[in-house]
């Protein structure tokens, strides 16, 4: 949506007519992500000419307008849409100075940019990076710890989803993954929606966004991004976040039955690329017990008391 908004505005500023100066402030103004997403596609219309029709595209409401003149609409129908939308990939998203680095579950890579800043990416992960501006990241999935060197004229910032974080002089590693973003801070200040919510999360700090909410909450600094050690830490964690972590770091399928699912975990689990080692001395700290089933482990309510891990006869639900 907010690419399409974008595009109108570019294609109605360039109306020689247009006068309607205040509302595009505000729409910019509304959200940082507006005038990245704007100049992106204001320096990428070369071949906007061959695809806007002649009569101009009315304006999008801005974020905080309550009494435009203008109504959004689409000129043309179907085909002049999916023009349009066919020019927001061809000038957004294959722009050459975009690119992409992923890794697979399990594999890890760390990123060196030109500022100073250095990114670790955890397996499973997607991140979009500009070769043009140092100071832009986007983690589309995964996991990925920031070690930022601070600009305070300009900062380095991380958009994830609709989200931005604003680093203050930092070291933090985020999460996004199944709809929910986490972030923890161990250096520095991060502000999360610098022009909306403004939060500072200092050193020690850390938040988390998903279906129930927004909250914030205190991290131990040594704990964040502690999978670069091969340690994972957690604190009154959801067991099931706990294998969504192990299944990013060695690269597997972990599933868990119900009961399992519902249980927390307060401790720190060593990571080990030999699976059946692994889950041989971490199912029992969770109060579970793994079983392999395949490619996939279940880990079940109640510890093995004694003998090696079962294999499975197949998935259960």
């Amino acid at each position: 949506m907010m690419n399409q908004e974008a595009l109108a505005w570019v294609i109605a500023t360039r109306d020689p007519q247009f006068d309607d100066w205040d509302a595009f402030t505000l729409w910019l103004e509304g959200n940082p992500a507006h005038a990245a997403a704007y100049d992106a596609l204001m320096a990428a219309d070369a071949d906007l000419d061959a695809i806007i029709p002649p009569e101009p595209v009315a304006m999008p409401v801005a974020a905080n307008d309550v009494a435009l003149r203008h109504s959004w609409r689409w000129i043309g129908g179907g085909a002049i849409a999916a023009a349009l939308v066919a020019s927001v990939s061809i000038g957004m998203f294959n722009r050459s100075d975009i690119y992409t680095v992923t890794t697979r579950p399990g594999e890890m890579r760390s990123i060196a940019l030109d500022d100073g800043t250095k990114i670790e990416l955890n397996g499973g992960t997607s991140l979009r990076l500009d070769r043009k501006d140092a100071r832009f990241a986007a983690l589309d999935s995964g996991e990925a710890a920031f070690t930022v060197r601070h600009d305070v004229a300009n900062p380095f910032r991380v958009t994830v989803g609709d989200d931005i974080f604003e680093d203050a002089g930092t070291v933090f590693n985020i999460v996004h993954a199944g709809g929910a973003t986490r972030i923890g801070v161990s250096e520095g200040k991060v502000i999360y929606n610098p022009q909306a919510e403004a939060i500072a999360l200092p050193a020690g700090r850390g938040l988390a966004e998903d279906a129930q909410g927004l909250r914030v909450m205190d991290v131990a600094p040594e704990a964040v991004a502690s999978w670069r050690q091969g340690n994972l830490v957690y604190a009154n964690a959801p067991v099931t976040q706990v294998g969504e972590d192990i299944a990013r770091s060695l690269g597997i399928t972990v599933h868990f039955t119900p009961q399992a699912g519902a249980s927390r975990f307060t401790g720190t689990i060593r990571l080990d690329r030999d699976a059946a080692r692994f889950f041989a001395g971490a199912a029992p700290l969770m109060g579970l017990s793994a079983v392999r089933q395949g490619d996939t482990w279940l880990l079940k309510e109640g510890p093995i008391k004694e003998g090696p891990i079962k294999e499975g006869n197949g998935p259960q639900s």
